[in-house]
């Protein structure tokens, strides 16, 4: 094969025609209204960075200045960058309501060796996320039996690099755990359960806001800018993981009822209704309590004990654990569909887009609830959280640049959702995402670099010669003649 020949392999791209064919005999059932797909974003979204990363931000780190109540202006900033990304999920999800999400939309705008790194940056990204929200969980558990009396031992509720004298975070294993089982019984009723959860989140949230409003003390917000403006935008760049999840949510476009009427509709739904509990949480978080002694890992647990409620902090703990819950399973589903989706088009192992009776893909979802439940056991929710923004803001500039590249390139391709102000908010997306990446630790950029790498050794050694979209390939001919049979 030629250079010329082998450069243009690289960038093969995937037919929107190809993808309807492969979906309309997909084993992946249909099962999820609006709403439904709604609940599973919101679920995405809210959860850890209210419950625990607004906290964190506010009350500063050891490698990061404390924001105070500054944490405010870090969510708007990551969510005016999430929202030009949003719009681009939108256009895109209306178009294509598959599996992949945004591995799917780098495949069929950019070509195939695009689409390969944000899928196999949005495994690591999401199993990441997957365990720094059980970690927030496991700090929610600990405050809550704190609260009745009860103290677990140091070294099974945290990791040494906390500082806490801990060896391994045993809750955060078994709520990942967890988490795999209601996952493995599928996706109606994962939907269902998603849907009673959000509400209740959703509920808690709005007491939380209306409670703690009364107990405000202007005098917690001087300074509002302790560390300056700088540690904002770095702020930003960790929060950054609060404020998406419809992308997530995307990736179960293939199980929607109606994808391509519901999908646009349900990501901007999500984004709006969590920015807007942002704002009010995080105004009331550090109204209550000074930014100083805010608990990094059980905020606002810490925030109502410090105004005499440890009631109302304990209750706050218990129905935190079940709706942070609701973010693990969004993200869980996401990992395993781009691996699904990965293996279909044959640049995994078959093996891996293996269903069950229900519809799941049961090998990877247990796969990737054990690496989750490995990396929350043993390292800090700082690190995991950084790993999660670069590799979600990665993606979010592809898919930026993608839908520029299609609406330019395909414009004719019908689209049941299109974004305004093309190209400038795709654009502005792509630079305010590439703003935030600048702002991680030069050991996230590090960590990131090695598994892409890592990912480059996979596809040459494996993916580019087994893809569908290759005439060589060895699954090219079997699958085509049992997707014809199906």
């Amino acid at each position: 094969m030629s250079t010329d020949d082998r450069s243009r392999s690289l960038l093969r791209k995937k037919p929107i025609a190809e993808i309807e064919d492969e979906t309309s005999g997909s084993k992946l059932f249909k099962s999820l209204g609006l709403w439904q797909l709604t609940a599973i974003g919101v679920g995405g979204i809210i959860g850890v960075g209210i419950f625990s990363l607004a906290g964190l931000v506010a009350h500063g780190s050891q490698t990061s200045p404390a924001v105070g109540p500054a944490v405010l202006f870090s969510f708007l900033i990551a969510g005016l960058a999430s929202a030009a990304a949003a719009l681009s999920y939108a256009e895109f999800a209306g178009m294509i309501p598959r599996a992949g999400s945004a591995y799917t939309y780098g495949y069929v705008a950019l070509g195939e060796i695009i689409g390969w790194f944000i899928g196999w940056d949005l495994l690591l990204e999401y199993i990441a996320i997957v365990a720094v929200v059980a970690i927030g969980i496991s700090g929610y558990f600990d405050a809550f039996l704190s609260g009745i009396g009860i103290h677990m031992p140091a070294w099974m509720t945290s990791t040494a690099d906390e500082g806490k004298g801990g060896l391994v975070n045993l809750p955060a294993i078994f709520v990942c755990l967890l988490v795999t089982f209601i996952l493995s019984r599928g996706t109606k009723a994962f939907g269902r359960f998603e849907l009673v959860a959000v509400g209740i989140k959703v509920l808690l949230i709005l007491f939380i806001i209306g409670l703690g409003v009364f107990y405000i003390d202007g005098e917690n917000y001087d300074p509002f800018l302790p560390s300056g403006f700088g540690p904002v935008f770095a702020g930003a760049a960790t929060v950054f993981f609060a404020v998406f999840g419809y992308d997530a949510m995307s990736t179960a476009a293939e199980e929607a009822k109606d994808g391509k009427k519901h999908m646009p509709k349900a990501i901007i739904l999500s984004l709006i209704v969590a920015m807007l509990l942002y704002v009010a949480a995080t105004l009331v978080l550090t109204g209550m309590q000074n930014y100083t002694d805010i608990d990094p890992t059980a905020g606002f647990a810490s925030a109502f004990q410090s105004v005499g409620l440890p009631v109302v902090a304990t209750i706050i703990s218990v129905f935190a654990v079940l709706s942070i819950l609701t973010v693990m399973l969004t993200f869980l589903l996401g990992v395993t569909r781009v691996w699904f989706s990965m293996s279909r088009d044959g640049l995994l192992p078959r093996w891996f887009s293996r269903t069950d009776r229900r519809g799941v893909p049961q090998r990877v979802t247990w796969i990737a609830g054990g690496a989750a439940a490995v990396f929350a056991g043993v390292f800090p929710i700082k690190q995991v959280a950084d790993l999660t923004n670069i590799g979600i803001l990665a993606a979010f500039i592809v898919v930026c640049v993608s839908v520029i590249v299609f609406r330019y390139t395909k414009p004719d391709e019908p689209r049941s959702f299109r974004l305004p102000l093309m190209p400038f908010v795709p654009a502005f997306g792509v630079l305010a995402s590439g703003f935030l990446i600048l702002q991680l630790h030069w050991e996230t950029w590090l960590r990131f670099g090695v598994w892409l790498v890592i990912g480059l050794i996979v596809y040459f050694a494996y993916g580019r010669r087994h893809s569908l979209l290759n005439p060589a390939s060895p699954r090219h001919e079997v699958l085509r003649r049992e997707r014809q049979a199906e």
